[in-house]
């Protein structure tokens, strides 16, 4: 996909030799300046072996403070024609550094320091204006995380595809039909529809698949994915893989994928290469280095993530411990060496080398060997509750529905109980309404009239406005969006500080202490606290946003996404945070995600919605054994799994309809794989039906042949189905 050239470029000064400077902390023994004979014969050897890309010694500076920080060290590695290679790794470990730098798209105070980078046979970084120009147009296309900023919002889908044929050598005349070919390629069933919409008229998943298109319409050799499914929806985020793989086959193009979600990876790519602090510390093919990891690094990271029916009263989860260092560090030994558990003298007297594993494996670890079998360094005891357990509701939902101007209606006669100290999960597509029953009950949105809520048997005011300060108190969210939900004016002392004034009263040392004990369980350092929002990044805004809505300690806390943003590592700590407080004080849960590992092991009951309607709701354990809602199997199918055992997936037609004009029948019929042939799906509303007690399923299909079709589920970001 082609991109305006950045302002970095515009202004670049000449390009410095990739030569060794002085003040460079840089690893291992290579001579101090590669010259251009090596280089090119380096790429003549990756030609031969047919590598579209191959990274040797990439060093890349950002100068901050009129100081070079190293952000990538002696990073090297290769993709072969129609391979698919991942990086992972913790937010600030150098993946997206290391896919701008392949394109010369790093910021103005970034640059490459030193190393070769060799696409096709061409050094990007030994190239004219014109030349990378050419190489981005018809060579190399990279996909982002976010489609709503790839896209131009004042110009329709069609033109913005064409325009992408048009600078890859298409005339036009044949653009605009060669656009549309290739939207349906992407699996876009009415492309001619799509192509007079603008941006915003799209879904998140169709969007991301326009975005897809215009990097496709070169017909790249190389095509570059950073977090590209990680705002969608499970069934979303399973058509759009298997979209990249199947393309990927078709256009026999090399990707490099990155991303913090390991299922994903090991699903995509044929290696992977483990990025921490810039530098790559185990690299191999994906099934290996997941399965079997040799570096303390990935064993923690592998760790983090919830496995099959693990969940929060069977203990917690691991976590890595510490911090990554900060850019430039100046540490003598393993770069992992402050916060691994097996480290020792030699690990932090020198900085190891590359231990070949085998000859397609490799770790930069002296104690590979005890890897697999390290300690834990977070304890698996669980809190004991404290406070009595009672099936009287905290929060009661009768008759509740939400229509929207011009019909839309987000809700239908929605009825639900919280009880206190549970966890309630709610799961769905986008459009589902599972944002919109969390507002209601905020007092965000209003509901329709007749809908009753209720907290502790008193009723509540419908807008947020009118309830009383013992409410606001009692009632607290997490948005999935940290930088709509902070202001960016204000500090983060100041941000976590307000509730704890506002709300819970506090001052002075009592004021401090728990703005610590909040910065604590969050992860988050002293050293954040005078910055903006700005100047943090998107995991380290959510944990703000965490931290200040558990400050009034409050009796129920709406989690509306609250883990997407965040790496596993992190995303472990803050469930293991979640359990904790739930079972020190009895913290009621409604718990918003997409990521249903991550429901499975904080919920006890799930909700499953499909616009605006209950279709499932039981224990968790129920709902993920099955018999299940034909709904609720094909998003248990789309999930991936980190050991490569995928249930078989069930496919949905056409995308989630809309809630201004939802089927007749079961709403779910125009889409579901079991519907019945004699036609009551399409004609009757579905009663409840209730298997064990406590689990009902809104379904004609009898709960016998329900059984029939439940498999063991996948459910889980990993194993956690």
């Amino acid at each position: 996909m082609s991109e305006p050239e950045p302002r970095s470029e515009r202004k670049r000064a000449p390009r410095r030799s990739p030569s060794r400077r002085g003040g460079d902390s840089r690893r291992g023994s290579k001579p101090a300046e590669r010259s251009e004979s090596l280089a090119r014969r380096e790429n003549s050897e990756a030609l031969a072996r047919r590598e579209i890309l191959t990274v040797s010694h990439l060093d890349v500076a950002y100068r901050v403070r009129e100081r070079d920080r190293l952000a990538l060290k002696d990073v090297s590695f290769s993709i072969e024609r129609g391979e698919s290679y991942g990086l992972v790794g913790e937010s600030g470990s150098g993946k997206s550094t290391a896919a701008l730098a392949l394109v010369r798209y790093l910021p103005q105070n970034g640059r490459v320091s030193g190393g070769t980078i060799s696409i096709n046979g061409q050094d990007p970084l030994r190239m004219g204006r014109s030349a990378l120009r050419e190489l981005r147009a018809r060579t190399v296309s990279m996909v982002y995380q976010e489609p709503g900023r790839a896209l131009n919002p004042s110009l329709r889908v069609g033109r913005q595809v064409a325009e992408a044929f048009e600078i890859a050598g298409s005339g036009p005349r044949d653009a605009e039909p060669a656009a549309e070919e290739m939207l349906r390629k992407v699996q876009i069933s009415d492309p001619g529809r799509v192509m007079r919409r603008y941006p915003h008229e799209l879904s998140g998943g169709m969007a991301q698949r326009v975005v897809i298109a215009m990097a496709l319409a070169s017909s790249p050799s190389l095509l570059i994915l950073d977090e590209p499914t990680t705002a969608l929806d499970a069934t979303v985020e399973a058509e759009v893989l298997d979209l990249v793989a199947a393309l990927r086959t078709e256009f026999d193009t090399s990707v490099l994928f990155i991303s913090h979600n390991l299922a994903v990876v090991a699903k995509m790519c044929d290696r992977v290469g483990v990025l921490y602090a810039g530098e790559l510390v185990e690299e191999g093919p994906a099934a290996e280095v997941f399965g079997s990891p040799r570096h303390p690094y990935t064993v923690g990271l592998l760790r983090c993530i919830p496995r099959r029916g693990q969940r929060k009263d069977h203990g917690r989860l691991d976590t890595i411990p510490g911090f990554l260092p900060a850019p430039g560090h100046s540490l003598s030994g393993c770069v992992f060496a402050p916060r691994c558990v097996l480290a020792e003298d030699q690990c932090r007297a020198a900085p190891p080398p590359a231990f070949a594993i085998d000859p397609a494996r490799s770790t930069r670890c002296y104690r590979h060997e005890l890897a697999p079998t390290m300690p834990r360094t977070t304890p698996v005891n669980i809190p004991a509750p404290d406070g009595p357990v009672t099936d009287r509701p905290l929060v009661e939902m009768s008759d509740l529905s939400k229509t929207f101007p011009g019909g839309v209606r987000a809700l239908a006669d929605v009825d639900l109980t919280v009880r206190r100290g549970e966890t309630l999960g709610l799961v769905g597509e986008s459009g589902s309404g599972k944002t919109t029953l969390a507002r209601t009950l905020l007092g965000l949105t209003t509901p329709d009239a007749g809908s009753v809520l209720t907290l502790n048997g008193t009723a509540l005011a419908p807008d947020v406005r009118k309830r009383p300060l013992e409410v606001l108190r009692a009632l607290q969210i997490v948005f999935q969006n940290p930088d709509s939900a902070l202001n960016r004016r204000h500090t983060v002392r100041a941000l976590i500080g307000r509730p704890l004034v506002r709300l819970a009263g506090l001052s002075g040392d009592r004021l401090r202490d728990r703005r610590n004990d909040l910065l604590t369980s969050v992860r988050l350092e002293d050293r954040y606290l005078p910055l903006r929002p700005a100047q943090l990044s998107g995991g380290l805004k959510q944990r703000v946003a965490i931290a200040r809505a558990f400050g009034s300690r409050p009796a129920v806390v709406v989690c509306d996404e609250p883990t997407s943003a965040l790496d596993v590592s992190v995303q472990a700590a803050i469930l293991n945070l979640l359990a904790d407080l739930q079972a020190a004080e009895r913290t009621t849960y409604v718990f918003i995600s997409h990521d249903l590992g991550v429901v499975r092991y904080l919920s006890d009951r799930i909700v499953v919605l499909y616009l605006g309607r209950v279709m499932e709701v039981g224990p968790a354990e129920t709902v993920f054994a099955g018999p299940h809602h034909p709904y609720t199997e094909a998003l248990l199918s789309a999930v991936p799994s980190i050991d490569g055992k995928h249930p078989e997936r069930i496919r949905l037609s056409g995308e989630i309809p809309s809630a201004a004009n939802p089927p007749g029948g079961c709403v779910f019929h125009t889409r579901c794989p079991r519907r019945l042939p004699s036609g009551i799906c399409e004609s009757t509303e579905p009663p409840p039906i209730e298997g064990e007690p406590g689990h009902m399923i809104r379904c004609h299909i009898p709960l016998t042949e329900l059984r029939k079709f439940s498999a063991p589920a996948n459910g889980g970001s990993s194993d956690a189905g």
